[in-house]
């Protein structure tokens, strides 16, 4: 069986498994897309918390994207944790030197557990160096009011923030709306003219961890074998929504990756 494309993850390594370019691997081969990995940040972590934390220095980030794209250039790329300023400036330079179109955003600031995974300074440095170049940036409500600068209490709120951070230079924003609390989760997609819902039941009990991460590695996998921002964004918000519902009874936070895919979302 031949891959249907090729992507690369710009993030922090989770041992445990849960989050970061683990899950983000994990979501590509779902998606029957070819993943890479370059490793920004060194993590002790589990569900319960950060340990820990072994930031990789920039140079050294570079290096891995330089070797990486002297191999395979990958058909999209998407960055989580970008640890510090000096991160995030050898990624801007990088994306900006081998001209990725589709790069997708994902300002990670805080895991699940409430540990911070960035240094001051780096959300500023974001703004500034990459959000011009991401096709796609996918805040959750508390990243979206740090992007803002607007406190979120309510779906207009959300639209606000959407609308601000895409005229910091994103080409488009997806807002994820997990963390309200509403009866059904509705992420909102804002391409710079029109708002898109996509709204899916809300499953209680467990907290899962790198929902948020998986949700963009998904849209990084639907972008890397063609789809558009919009179809993409759907067929990943299909994707989470099953993969949290596969593991809603199984007590370890953990989501299920490995779904077979449905008549219509084939891979």
């Amino acid at each position: 069986m031949t891959y249907d494309g090729t992507a690369l993850t710009i993030a922090g390594s989770d041992p445990s498994g849960g989050a970061g370019i683990q899950a983000d691997i994990k979501t590509f081969e779902a998606f029957n897309i070819f993943g890479m990995s370059v490793v920004t940040s060194v993590t002790a972590q589990n569900r319960y918390g950060v340990r820990s934390r072994h930031d990789v220095p920039p140079s050294a980030v570079a290096d891995q994207i330089d070797m990486v794209f002297e191999d395979t250039v990958p058909d999209a790329v998407k960055t989580g944790m970008l640890p510090d300023p000096g991160s995030v400036l050898a990624v801007a330079e990088r994306m900006r030197r081998y001209g990725i179109v589709k790069l997708v955003v994902d300002p990670v600031v805080l895991s699940t557990s409430g540990d911070e995974l960035s240094n001051p300074g780096a959300i500023e440095k974001l703004i500034e160096e990459l959000l011009p170049l991401a096709l796609l940036v996918t805040p959750n409500i508390q990243e979206a009011e740090l992007l803002s600068g607007i406190d979120i209490a309510g779906g207009e709120d959300v639209n606000r923030a959407a609308r601000a951070i895409q005229g910091k230079g994103a080409q488009c924003v997806l807002v994820k709306g997990g963390h309200l609390p509403d009866a059904e989760c509705m992420d909102t997609l804002f391409d710079g003219r029109r708002f898109t819902f996509y709204k899916r039941d809300r499953i209680g009990g467990e907290v899962f961890r790198g929902t948020g991460c998986t949700l963009s590695a998904a849209i990084t996998a639907s972008l890397s074998r063609g789809e558009d921002i919009g179809r993409a964004v759907g067929s990943a918000t299909d994707y989470i929504s099953r993969a949290i519902g596969a593991a809603s009874s199984s007590g370890s936070g953990l989501l299920r990756h490995n779904l077979d895919f449905p008549a219509g979302h084939e891979r």
